[in-house]
């Protein structure tokens, strides 16, 4: 099985950790192999960020169907371009966010999502209602620092996200924690074991789910919305993304 890890910001040190991330997830036998895109935002946080993210998130999906990767994650918490990347891919497209609700769901009652600035926080809460996962959700709380801090470990992001974490154990009741952020991804096992309550980072559920799709020789379907795209023509910057 090949696996195609997308982070769709384009800064090298945090896609490596994505990738470490991962391939500590996979099974023996599933290749991972974890890329980004040439083109786009050094870190996504809000709407606008977001949305540049998508052409090249695409354009590595396109990639990886050239190459005969069998599924991908979307590296992201904001779950940037799922559903136009699955019109793209034969294989299951999962994102970390979606993917990281969803383990929460099978083993504790609620969860609290903690992420980086406040501006992201509504993109989240919108993915929260989207994915149907409204009563499960206690808060969508930000620690209040910048992506790239997690980047820096001289910045006290991690201080930052671990006190933050401390506050919603306190006062959210909730029965789990949602890493929010991908460059969170290598933080999950030691702050689950200081809080003593599953914290899930969505990198390695994500990975896990595209592995439980495709060994049931599931893909994704075709019959609706996630057909292929039409063709036809693009204009101006856009030309080389036409169908």
């Amino acid at each position: 099985m090949r696996v195609l890890v997308v982070n769709p910001n384009t800064t090298p040190s945090m896609t490596e950790k994505i990738g470490a991330a991962a391939r500590a997830a996979a099974a023996s036998g599933t290749e991972v192999r974890a890329v980004s895109p040439a083109m786009g935002p050094a870190s996504i946080e809000g709407f606008y960020d977001e949305a540049f993210a998508v052409p090249g998130l695409l354009e590595e999906v396109r990639k990886g169907e050239a190459a005969g990767f069998d599924g991908y994650v979307v590296a992201c918490f904001d779950d940037p371009g799922i559903d136009a990347a699955r019109s793209v891919a034969r294989g299951p497209v999962v994102g970390i966010a979606e993917a990281a609700m969803h383990v929460a769901s099978l083993i504790a009652g609620s969860f609290t999502i903690v992420s980086t600035l406040a501006r992201s926080a509504p993109a989240l809460e919108h993915l929260v209602r989207k994915y149907g996962f409204a009563e499960r959700c206690r808060r969508v709380r930000a620690a209040d620092f910048p992506v790239l801090a997690l980047e820096d470990p001289a910045s006290g992001a991690v201080d930052r996200l671990r006190a933050e974490i401390g506050r919603a154990v306190a006062e959210d009741g909730c029965e789990a924690i949602l890493l929010g952020c991908a460059g969170m991804a290598d933080l999950n096992r030691a702050l689950g074991k200081e809080f003593g309550l599953p914290v899930i980072d969505g990198v390695g559920a994500a990975v896990k789910l595209v592995e439980a799709v495709v060994g049931l020789g599931l893909g994704t379907s075709k019959a609706g919305g996630y057909a292929a795209p039409l063709p036809k023509p693009y204009a101006g910057e856009l030309a080389r993304h036409a169908p």
